[in-house]
């Protein structure tokens, strides 16, 4: 699994590097907006996997919750709903964040 893991990796590292690469041949770089471009990307991807995996948990639970105590469905769906604006919202400014990056290239 770390071989595998390590693999990815590298590979992504490559594939950053490569435009890089291509650039500095011809004396062009690249730029200096690919770090704002890369941040940009990276901020909505990273958010948009993380709110993912959260979200996942959270119903996983809170339907686990409900099947094992039906009498509870209405307080535990509130706090369901509460917890996924909040996850939502880490999506959102991570939206606004990228927005305003990408703003500056």
């Amino acid at each position: 699994m770390i071989r595998k893991f390590g693999r990815v990796v590298l590979w992504t590292l490559f594939l950053i590097a490569l435009p890089l690469v291509a650039g500095a041949e011809d004396g062009s770089g690249g730029g200096d907006s690919w770090g704002l471009a890369l941040g940009a990307g990276l901020a909505i991807g990273l958010a948009g996997l993380g709110c993912g995996i959260g979200q996942g948990i959270t119903a996983g639970n809170t339907t686990a919750g409900i099947a094992r105590n039906p009498g509870a469905s209405g307080t535990m769906f509130t706090s369901f709903i509460l917890g996924m604006v909040l996850i939502e919202s880490i999506a959102i400014y991570a939206l606004v964040i990228a927005f305003m990056l990408q703003g500056k290239i």
